[in-house]
């Protein structure tokens, strides 16, 4: 019986080694236009609450994040020895999704992350939206947040689900990732924890939605996958 979660670890040396490769290769394949870096504090802890709206999302934010990002991957991605040392090295964590306490585990790792000072990406809407609208955010974000203290930057991804090539021409359309104003969160302390899971939740979501422009679902997200 698997663990639902193993325990986060740093990433090495290699990460820098990875994304010194990938990011001219993502660069030639999606040409991301990379906005707003300089609001992700250059130390302490940090939440990158991002929209979802491809495979690729899980990809771009480390590879043109100014800092180390750690985040979540699903279990069958380090399958081999190879590929799950690669993906350790880089700070991936593997969640078992087939284990009933994934989602507990997946936030508890958060918070480990954040604890010890790193960054953490996290999508709120927890799957990938299917339509292109922003889906409801899921607490998991705000209650990391609220329990470390962590500075919550949101990042607006427009395009990724475009991102393949127009055989008409040849190219991808043109993606952008930003990095928004940090989401103020201080005057939540005082609240019961519900109600300021439910806050920060509501604005982190229209942080993110103000930098992407995208129409708002009321309702949330099951026709995507998660990445």
């Amino acid at each position: 019986m698997h663990d639902s979660l193993s325990a986060p670890a740093r990433p090495g040396p290699i990460f820098f080694i990875g994304r010194a490769i990938l990011r001219p290769l993502l660069w030639l394949r999606y040409r991301p236009a990379v906005r707003g870096a300089s609001h992700l504090p250059r130390v302490g802890a940090v939440l990158l609450a991002s929209n979802h709206l491809s495979a690729v999302d899980t990809i771009l934010i480390p590879s043109f994040a100014p800092r180390q990002v750690q985040f979540l991957a699903k279990a069958s991605l380090f399958r081999g020895r190879l590929r799950g040392w690669f993906f350790r090295a880089v700070g991936a964590i593997p969640v078992h999704r087939e284990a009933g306490s994934a989602a507990q585990a997946a936030l508890d790792a958060g918070r480990e992350v954040l604890a010890a000072g790193s960054v953490f990406a996290v999508f709120p809407e927890g799957s990938r939206s299917p339509d292109g609208r922003l889906y409801r955010g899921r607490s998991g974000a705000a209650w990391m947040a609220l329990e470390t203290g962590a500075t919550v930057v949101p990042v607006g991804l427009v395009g990724t689900n475009r991102a393949l090539r127009d055989p008409a021409t040849g190219r991808s359309p043109r993606v952008s990732m930003t990095f928004g104003e940090p989401v103020d969160l201080a005057d939540l302390a005082g609240l019961p924890a519900g109600q300021a899971r439910r806050e920060a939740t509501e604005r982190i979501m229209q942080a993110i939605a103000a930098l992407t422009g995208q129409d708002r679902a009321d309702e949330y997200s099951a026709g995507g996958r998660g990445a």
